[in-house]
Parts: C-alpha cells; structure tokens; sequence
C-alpha cells in the first residue's frame, strides 16, 4: 500500500477530479488547502526575510491506494497538474506500513 501526497495549483483542482474518477481501484482522496514557498537550489543565494514569508497558495491531495495503479495515479496527477510554469508542485509518493478502519478493528 502507498500514500501519494501532491501539491498543486489550487486552480488544476476540478480537472484533476475529473481525471482521478475515471482510476479503477482508486478508493477516495482527500484535499486540504495549503500555503508553502519554494525556491531553486541556487547555493549562492542569500534570501531575506520577505522572501520566506510569500507563501502561494496550494492544494494538497492524498491518495492512499493499492501498489499496482501507483504508476497511474502519478501519471494523471503529473499531466493534469502540469502548466509550464515555475513551482506547478510535487508529488510524493510514501510506503504505507498498516492501516487501521476505525470502530472495526479490520486492518487493510
């Protein structure tokens, strides 16, 4: 089992929906609004202050989903997610050890 956590531009949300609906196997998602700031790894660069505290806004999606449509989902939320312009996000993709129902003690 693995969690895939992406951060997009909250304005890819409504396609990526779409997109994600049509996965087979794809059980659910859940979406947080989030802030966060990035830069390019330029190891001369001193940044101020004001630079730390732009943050732009983004979306956070997370996907917990069986290993076999892992490749899929990344697939879809690369494309759908993807404008051409700086900082269009990341994806993460994280092993998921157990998961636990809660009230039912069922673990899976």
């Amino acid at each position: 089992m693995k969690e895939i956590v992406a951060f997009i531009k909250p304005h890819r949300l409504p396609e990526m929906t779409l997109a994600l609906q049509k996965i087979k196997g794809l059980r659910g998602t859940s979406v947080t609004e989030v802030k966060g700031f990035g830069r390019r790894e330029e190891p001369d660069t001193i940044y101020s202050v004001d630079d730390l505290m732009d943050f732009a806004p983004y979306t956070r999606i997370e996907i917990f989903c069986i290993d076999e449509i892992v490749d899929e989902l990344v697939s879809v939320i690369d494309k759908t997610a993807h404008t051409g312009l700086r900082g269009d996000g990341k994806i993460y993709v994280l092993d998921v050890e157990t998961a636990y129902k809660i009230g039912k003690g069922k673990i899976g």
